[in-house]
């Protein structure tokens, strides 16, 4: 039997208890009270009538306990079952959209304070949820309208005429640009839903990981080229098993990110080194340029976030929030360092990982027989 059922089956045992207690209740204070008012009557010879006929006093005693027990029952079913008609009022309106009901704390260790606890955290990541879905939203309308109306004032201007060539094709130039930016907007979108929907990498193969960052490099030649860029590699060769197609997005990024914002004639420092004897890969990528302040450091793998306006230039906030799904999917982590004015150092950790291990890993234990071999 498994943990989760066995607490199933302590919450069921709970409840059961719960409600067993509650009739105890009721029953044993309808049945005392009852022979306190009847002893009560008999002591001022009210009951004698009722004495002659046998089956009589059974018959009353049940009535008064019925009625006696009604009562009660009102009084302590509204102590009793607060809790529970609080918790129907919360799923109501929870139902109805308000994530902000909270129910009232109670103490002890019981299993209704228990399932009120487990209400109050269930109200409380749904609306985190749902202010997440508004701002995701809401990011997601700016960001995809402000280049859809650039496209579409550019291309009012060209069908009008009158522009000359170089107008012209400054024109073409903007609405390529834009277009382009539509499409890596709809890419990354659709590429950061599929990896937030699964909790596992397929297609693993065994590669250079040190020649995988080194062609990232050579892609971006043309960015760090423009600018006069150096880019100094110091790579480890290091076999990897993962995905090299997934963990493209992740060198394209940030080494991207570091040539867009450092300056002319800047340099970056991308180092790839195996650390703790075989067990982690640290990729430590560094720039020289305009860096950031704490405030955004803090927030700058957030979908959308894009920083100060000197970081907002261009790109749509959610490169580094990808690289940070694929980062925890490969069962490692990314951080950063930075100051404003001073540069920019993304460290991505991995577990050290190749097709021995793996297998290793998978390896099944065989059970043994231990009394075939008595």
């Amino acid at each position: 039997m498994s943990y989760r059922q066995e607490e199933e089956i302590k919450k069921y045992h709970s409840l059961n208890a719960y409600v067993v207690m509650f009739v105890f209740i009721v029953m044993a204070s309808a049945g005392g009270i009852s022979i306190v008012i009847f002893n009560i009557l008999d002591a001022f010879g009210l009951v004698k009538h009722i004495r002659v006929v046998p089956m009589l006093l059974p018959l009353v005693m049940l009535c008064s306990c019925i009625i006696i027990g009604s009562i009660i029952s009102v009084f302590l079913a509204d102590y009793f079952l607060k809790p529970l008609k609080e918790l129907k009022s919360g799923l109501k309106k929870v139902t109805e959209g308000d994530f902000t009901i909270r129910l009232d704390h109670i103490s002890g260790n019981s299993e209704i304070a228990r399932i009120q606890q487990d209400f109050n955290l269930m109200a409380k990541e749904l609306q985190s949820t749902e202010l997440f879905r508004n701002d995701f939203i809401n990011n997601f309308s700016h960001e995809f309208k402000t280049p859809m109306v650039s496209v579409y004032g550019f291309a009012k201007q060209l069908k009008k005429g009158g522009l000359t060539k170089e107008q012209e094709q400054e024109y073409i130039d903007i609405i390529l640009s834009e277009s382009q930016r539509l499409i890596n907007m709809s890419t990354n979108i659709l590429l950061l839903g599929k990896l937030e929907n699964q909790e596992v990498i397929s297609d693993k193969v065994n590669f250079s990981l040190d020649e995988e960052i080194r062609q990232s490099i050579l892609m971006l030649c043309e960015e760090w080229s423009a600018k006069d860029i150096e880019i100094i590699p110091e790579l480890e060769e290091i076999e990897y098993y993962g995905n090299p197609d997934v963990l493209k997005h992740v060198w394209l990024n940030i080494i991207g990110n570091a040539i867009k914002y450092t300056g002319e004639n800047g340099r970056i420092e991308v180092t790839l080194k195996n650390i703790q004897k075989d067990e982690e890969i640290e990729l430590k990528i560094s720039d020289n340029g305009i860096g950031m302040d704490s405030a955004t450091t803090e927030r700058i793998f957030e979908k959308f976030y894009q920083g100060d306006s000197s970081r907002s230039n261009s790109g749509n906030g959610l490169g580094l929030a990808m690289v940070k799904r694929i980062t925890e999917l490969c069962g490692g982590r990314i951080k950063v360092r930075s100051e404003k004015g001073k540069g920019t150092d993304f460290y991505v950790y991995l577990p050290y990982i190749n097709e021995k291990t793996e297998e290793k890993k998978k390896k099944p234990i065989v059970a043994v027989d231990t009394a075939a071999l008595k």
